[in-house]
């Protein structure tokens, strides 16, 4: 995935930022010592700032006034879609060009992250590509699985959905309900690794941002974390050795979005990855080196309930370290926003790190827009 969009996006972020700090070194030398100009995120008011941590669903194929409010305002930076916002191709096509129309303020008019979980098999929430399961992808090869994922961001551009959360990197073990699902692409890393990673290359260099999850790797939890709280009973060398390494080939190769689970992994945190600094930070980031958006599993499931309602999850996760706290429900997304803004505004949230996150999203909307004619 080296030629994919995602390495030029990065490369050339990194290069406008290396100018940016040889300009300032230079105009230091000259006497001039003005600072760099600051990013977006950092000159946004609290609410908007918060706002770009959130992902919220939505019933039905209408835009409801709530949600248009909050899009209009700046309070929310993404919008994740299910089978059910789609009754037809068209009424979905309809409902996303609506949410992108939305007039928002001025700093924030790149286009909404537009997210379905289009992975195949079991898990496919519009129809069309991928015509597989992740396990048949896996089984039929790279080559398969790449023109899996070069139909899949086509059938998902056609829509608007510019974010697939696929594909699933979590090494399926037998008995486990990644693999009984169909979900994975192999029960051995190197499996994952060779199938999964080509299927994420042909989406993003269609143009639709791929999401591998559910870091570390949920392919040996009995049950889905939308359902029943997980311990996943792992030693961390082997969470390490096998489980993550899907996540550095992808992470190598420039992939743009990781889900962080919400499952307990006891070897390295008491508390879900998804709230764990260990993991969301130094496992995703530091050890494996992570420099792309990432997001959590959903905040309003059973998982999550065991450990606290939205405005405690959306806390914890911000200060593991996720960029985008996905919510289904407006109503739990703005009570989690609002506890983002309070928490700021009592310094009880690091200002500089949320920046520098909501900037990590800024940068993926802008990447995200379509060339300019």
């Amino acid at each position: 995935m080296d030629q994919t969009r995602a390495r030029r996006r990065r490369l050339a972020l990194g290069a406008l930022a290396g100018l940016a700090a040889g300009a300032f070194a230079l105009g230091a030398a000259l006497g001039d010592s003005s600072p760099p100009a600051p990013s977006v995120a950092s000159t946004l008011p609290l609410g908007q700032l918060a706002g770009e941590r959130i992902v919220t669903g939505l019933s039905g194929s209408a835009v409801p006034p709530r949600l248009e409010a909050a899009i209009g305002e700046g309070r929310v930076a993404g919008v994740i879609l299910f089978a059910g916002n789609f009754p037809s191709r068209a009424a979905g096509r309809r409902l996303i060009a609506r949410l992108q129309a939305i007039r928002r303020p001025s700093k924030l008019r790149a286009p909404l992250l537009i997210m379905v979980d289009q992975e195949g098999g079991e898990v496919k929430r519009v129809g069309g590509a991928p015509d597989a399961s992740a396990r048949q992808m896996g089984e039929r090869g790279a080559a398969f699985s790449r023109a899996q994922g070069r139909r899949t961001a086509a059938n998902l551009r056609d829509l608007g959905v510019n974010v697939d959360l696929a594909p699933v990197l979590d090494v399926a073990r037998p008995g486990g309900t990644i693999a009984a699902t169909e979900r994975g692409f192999g029960s051995t890393a190197a499996q994952v690794t060779r199938t999964a990673v080509p299927f994420a290359a042909a989406l993003q260099q269609g143009g639709v941002a791929a999401t591998a999850k559910h870091f570390p790797g949920l392919g040996a939890a009995a049950e889905n974390t939308d359902f029943a709280v997980q311990r996943i009973g792992l030693s961390a060398a082997t969470l390490r050795r096998v489980d993550e390494a899907p996540y550095r080939a992808y992470v190598a190769a420039g992939g743009d979005l990781v889900m962080l689970s919400t499952a307990i992994y006891p070897a390295l945190s008491p508390v879900p990855a998804a709230f764990s600094r260990r993991i969301a930070t130094g496992e995703l980031r530091a050890r494996l080196g992570f420099a792309g958006v990432s997001i959590t599993d959903a905040l309003d499931t059973v998982a999550v309930h065991a450990f606290g309602g939205p405005a405690v999850a959306s806390v914890a996760a911000a200060r593991a370290g996720a960029d985008l706290l996905l919510f289904t429900d407006l109503g739990a997304a703005e009570s989690a926003r609002r506890a983002l803004v309070a928490k700021l505004r009592a310094g009880r949230l690091d200002r500089g790190e949320f920046e520098a996150e909501a900037q990590r999203v800024l940068d993926l909307r802008a990447a995200l827009a379509p060339p300019r004619p």
